[in-house]
């Protein structure tokens, strides 16, 4: 039987059972075959794993080392007594590896990396109890000097930005801040700038998350789009920004010394109000070219994270959209989606879709934005790219959000993670809240272990293939 992290409680004491995950570092195990499994990667000694998603391996044989990636094994399943001496609650005996789930990447194979690259994106819980917790080191000497020409040579692009300010506030009109030059600073060449589609509707609930209060009245959202579409091209206009529609100013943009450029993004589609047909008049009249499905209302086209299932994943009006934005050629964008919502618009699409501004996270409480490895995995397998998130309640530091791309990167492969900032979206602090930080994250990511070619990719050119893909000629 596979047992997943969620049905734990479900196994019956005996059962011969297959679980996935990750092997906690132990300072001094009692014998090779003494391993505990934990849903995700634990950060350090000093961070002990929680007893109610930690499971005991008894094994024959010495069991793989922790830093090597995820590993699937295999034993007789053991609920334990609530007074068991070592205070956890599940066991395997009999245990046998059955392999690595994935390879790990170079950021797990070199020496002083592999457990600061298996982080887990986790709240500020790890305190600096040992050096494995304490606050990254510093960056070599000529690194940031080394990361500069890396970005110049690159394309950093952004999946996802609010850059500007250019979100219409539920508190009345704000000045626009500098967008262009924090992106010629930093080398960063392109962002998906995005509107929001259901401000509206909805409200900042005790200053930490955001939540739909009502439903709209009937075209409510589709003239708030108007406006909101409206002040994005101001924003581009006042700042001077190059707009890519097509190919042809793909590559003007990708080309050295372009001007920074935007490709217009809507955060949510309630403004079609369930009518496909009403994609391409967005896509003429305002130069659209990536869509989010959903963001923090359950609209017509399918269900989301954060709030209760209406449409038992995505529901025919958003297939039907999913397939409108492929024939124009619109990136369709699954962040806040559930997971069936996923994977009915992959199985819809004939583009790679992409999950602009998540994290990796294996253990996801309720109504997160988070999301586990098979949510990943549903994204790469499109030949889609995933943006990391950089909240700084996730990520403290550039280092910590350098490690939770090399995380993600170890699930899903370098070729499916890239750059999903929020910029000015975020309810709090970001650990990257400047594109002028760009070459040092790009520094951070050098030292967690990629190479300078993944650097690339992870910066920018994972995404800039999904966007040859998928722009129209």
């Amino acid at each position: 039987m596979r047992l997943s992290w969620a049905s734990l409680p479900t196994a019956a004491p005996g059962q011969w059972v297959e679980l996935e995950g990750w092997l906690a570092p132990l300072e001094a195990p009692p014998s090779p075959g003494y391993g505990l499994l934990v849903p995700q990667p634990e950060c350090c000694l000093g961070c002990p794993p929680n007893p109610a998603h930690t499971v005991e391996v008894m094994a024959a044989a010495a069991l793989p080392a922790p830093s090597g990636g995820a590993i699937r094994i295999a034993g007789r399943w053991a609920p334990l007594p609530p007074d068991d001496a070592a205070g956890w609650r599940w066991q395997l005996a009999e245990a046998t590896p059955l392999g690595r789930v994935s390879p790990p990447g170079p950021w797990a194979r070199r020496p002083g990396l592999s457990r600061r690259a298996a982080l887990s994106g986790l709240p500020l819980a790890c305190v600096a109890a040992t050096a494995g917790c304490a606050a990254p080191p510093p960056l070599a000497e000529g690194a940031l000097d080394q990361a500069r020409r890396l970005v110049a040579a690159a394309t950093p692009m952004d999946l996802h930005s609010h850059a500007g300010r250019v979100i219409i506030s539920r508190t009345g009109a704000r000045p626009f801040t500098p967008v262009a030059a924090p992106m010629q600073e930093g080398g960063m060449r392109l962002i998906a700038l995005a509107m929001v589609a259901d401000t509206p509707v909805t409200q900042v609930v005790n200053g930490t998350r955001i939540q739909a209060v009502r439903d709209p009245e009937p075209g409510e959202l589709a003239r708030h789009a108007e406006a909101a579409f409206a002040r994005l091209a101001e924003v581009v206009q006042t700042q001077g920004l190059a707009v890519v529609t097509d190919q042809a100013s793909l590559r003007t943009a990708m080309a050295p010394g372009a001007a920074p450029a935007v490709l217009v993004a809507a955060e949510g589609a309630d403004f079609l109000e369930g009518r496909p047909e009403r994609l391409a008049a967005a896509f003429a009249q305002h130069r659209l070219r990536h869509l989010q499905l959903v963001h923090y209302r359950v609209n017509e086209l399918g269900d989301i994270q954060t709030d209760r299932p209406e449409h038992n994943g995505l529901s025919a009006a958003g297939a039907a959209v999913v397939r409108e934005c492929n024939a124009l050629g619109v990136v369709v964008d699954l962040a806040h989606a559930t997971l069936a919502t996923v994977r009915g618009a992959a199985e819809v699409s004939r583009h790679p879709i992409v999950l602009s501004h998540t994290s990796l996270n294996n253990n996801p409480p309720g109504r997160t934005r988070t999301i586990p490895s098979d949510h990943a995995r549903a994204i790469a397998e499109t030949g889609g790219v995933i943006g990391v998130w950089p909240p700084s309640t996730i990520f403290p530091t550039l280092r910590r959000y350098a490690e939770g791309m090399a995380r993600l990167a170890e699930v899903v492969g370098v070729a499916h993670v890239g750059i999903g900032s929020d910029m000015l979206g975020l309810l709090g602090t970001a650990a990257y809240s400047s594109y002028r930080q760009t070459p040092e994250l790009a520094a951070e990511l050098l030292a967690t272990g990629f190479g300078q070619a993944e650097v690339g990719q992870l910066l920018g050119g994972n995404f800039a293939r999904v966007l040859g893909q998928v722009l129209p000629a």
